[in-house]
């Protein structure tokens, strides 16, 4: 038992996280979306707008913390706005509700006067576009009939990414990726998930879309370079606010935000892909 307490304890100490609660925290978190996608999918857009909010809030006091304050009331009420509409307009309505809520929030700003307004601005438009209009585009995937195989299919690509980017880099992980933004991310890693992600998507593409294996594995490439790339703009928000985590919310996972920041930046990514798919294909 001790020696598995010290295996445990040797991949916490590489990985920087705690392993078991990773991993009980990861799989709540698919059976909840599982949930909700089963029984009612605007269930799903509510958990996702909650989520986003919880973000939100997050990215708020990180920003506090250096001296920006931005609104975290306006941005949750532009958060719920624009989930609401991508649940019923689509992707227009998610476009023109943005376009609405952008110019509201910089009066909001506004009022606040114009000292720290370029920051205040720049933050809070920040906040809009990274959170909820990103995370908009998976309230799209699960609006079809088929928002179950399609949000179900997203939650493989990307949990093949992390997660066998996470194991391949902690058990052979020596060559630092980007080690000025995440040290402890590695090629070897990155490697683990193309390969993976590149599976998973084969597999989840023709099981569960009933779509050709071959499009499974390019849109898994796809997800890897986004999800990635989303992990490392987290990463260098954290640096550059010295922050380790965006909170503490998630056991082993660290806030919200942990969580989102490969999400939010490939949702928009799988449903550019499914929308060529059915028109081209």
């Amino acid at each position: 038992m001790s020696d598995l307490h010290s295996i445990f304890d040797a991949i916490n100490k590489k990985a920087g996280r705690k392993l078991l609660p990773s991993i009980a925290v990861g799989l709540s978190l698919i059976a909840l979306v599982w949930f909700a996608l089963s029984y009612q999918r605007e269930i799903f857009a509510i958990v996702v707008a909650i989520a986003v909010v919880l973000g939100v809030r997050e990215l708020v006091r990180a920003f506090a913390a250096r001296g920006i304050v931005i609104s975290f009331n306006t941005l949750t009420l532009a958060t719920i706005g624009l989930s609401y509409a991508a649940w019923v307009g689509g992707v227009a309505g998610l476009a023109v509700a943005t376009a609405i809520a952008f110019p509201l929030l910089l009066i909001r700003a506004l009022l606040q006067g114009p000292d720290g307004f370029v920051a205040k601005a720049t933050a809070t438009t920040f906040g809009l576009l990274y959170l909820p209009f990103l995370a908009g585009f998976l309230i799209l995937l699960a609006r079809p009939s088929t928002g179950f195989e399609r949000v179900m299919t997203f939650v493989v690509l990307v949990g093949c990414n992390d997660t066998f980017g996470y194991i391949v880099g902690v058990l052979l992980g020596k060559h630092p990726l980007v080690p000025k933004i995440s040290p402890k991310k590695t090629w070897e890693g990155l490697v683990g998930s193309l390969i993976f992600t590149m599976i998973g998507g084969a597999l989840a593409f023709t099981y569960i879309m009933d779509m050709d294996w071959w499009i499974g594995i390019i849109v898994g490439l796809m997800i890897v370079f986004t999800a990635t790339c989303g992990d490392l703009i987290e990463s260098a928000m954290k640096r550059d606010m010295s922050l380790k985590d965006m909170g503490t919310l998630l056991p082993g996972h660290g806030g919200m935000l942990d969580r989102l920041d490969s999400v939010v930046l490939s949702a928009p990514a799988m449903w550019l892909a499914l929308e060529l798919v059915k028109h081209f294909l």
